[in-house]
Order: C-alpha cells, then structure tokens, then sequence
C-alpha cells in the first residue's frame, strides 16, 4: 500500500532498498554510486525511489537538496516521513500525476546540513550540482517534461536548455510546510502547475494514440 510518510517504517525502507537493483532502477542506482564516488565519503546522497518510474520517467521532478530525512531513509521518496514529502505525495494524487511517469531528484543531490538541520543551497552548491543534470536526463530516454520546484531548483533553467531544449519546462514553488501553510491559495499555486503537467501528458499521450 502507497501511503505518505511510510518510509519512516525501519522495514519499508529495508523493502525499497531491496528493489533498487530492478531493471528500470539499475542505470540511475549507478549513476547515485558514480556521484558518490566523485563526491567522497563525507556525501550522502539518496537513491532514486523504485516506486516511481526510473528509466521510464516521462516527467522529472528537480527540488533543491536531500533533507534530514531522506538522508536518513537513503531515498529521494515521496513517502519519505516529513511534512514536505506529504505535501508533494498528496498534490501529486490530487492532480492525477502516475507517480510511474516520474522520477524525482535534486539540483543538489547531496545532504548539505549538518547533523538534523538542514542549510539553504547556495550559488556555490547549485553550480556544482547541476554539473550531472545532463549525464542525468541522458539516463532518462523517455523524458518529456522537467519540473523545476522551488527558487533554488529554477535557476537550473538555463542549464536545462543547452543540455536538453527538447524537454518541457515547468515551474512551481516548492511544497514545504512554510510555504503551503503560510496561506490558504498557496497550495493551489503548486495544485495548479501539477495539474498543466498531468495535462501535457494527456496531450502526449491522445497524439500517441494508434488511429483504427
């Protein structure tokens, strides 16, 4: 069962884990092992969540960073046990967005706090992650669409462009608590984008579709 925040249960993430070596998991659990490497062994960065599409993702989902609980899951996951993560797995059930048409991940893939409190990305931090966004997309053959969510992952918007200006771009804030909470339209903000990319999709998909 797909709930929010599950993967604050010690055997459902020990379940996820087992299942990042599945086909459509494996190019992307290689290039988390790569950046690892790159990054030496004072970087955490989380796998992609094999519940979402992995190589077949038409849509990718950019956020800023990994936070203290993803680092503590090993997952960038929408069932990830934190207050954003509900919010996205929610807006997303909400707009009807097939969380197996996705795949989510950071401008910064690694955790940049320190301890439990995690810091802002800074121009320094983005400029090097974005760095794999390319060697990333490359992965992703079946990629229409990128979604840029939060300030901080926009600015990857030019780098998108020269790496990959095929790909689709939206844009949405970002669905923390702070944000989502500080006034009641603010969540359509974020409810509305969602809802232009589930249709972008229903769109790919009628011009897709065999004539008889």
């Amino acid at each position: 069962m797909d709930l929010p925040k599950m993967l604050g249960n010690s055997e459902a993430t020990k379940e996820r884990l087992n299942q990042i070596e599945l086909p459509h998991m494996v190019p992307l659990t290689e290039f988390v092992r790569k950046l690892r490497s790159r990054m030496g062994s004072d970087s955490t960065i989380p796998y992609f969540d094999p519940w979402d599409g992995g190589i077949n993702a038409e849509v990718l989902f950019l956020l800023e960073a990994p936070g203290p609980k993803a680092r503590d899951s090993g997952f960038i996951s929408r069932n990830n046990p934190d207050e954003t993560a509900k919010n996205f797995y929610e807006l997303n059930v909400e707009a009807g967005i097939d969380r197996k048409r996705t795949a989510v991940w950071n401008v910064v893939p690694w955790y940049i706090g320190s301890g439990s409190r995690i810091r802002a990305a800074n121009s320094s931090d983005i400029e090097e992650g974005i760095q794999s966004l390319g060697e990333l997309i490359r992965l992703l053959p079946k990629l229409r669409a990128i979604v840029l969510v939060g300030r901080k992952a926009q600015r990857a918007k030019s780098t998108i462009a020269n790496v990959a200006p095929r790909l689709t771009v939206f844009s949405c804030p970002h669905p923390s608590p702070l944000f989502v909470n500080r006034r009641t339209a603010n969540r359509g903000l974020i409810l509305a984008e969602l809802c232009r990319v589930q249709s972008f999709l229903d769109e790919h998909d009628v011009h897709e579709r065999p004539a008889y």
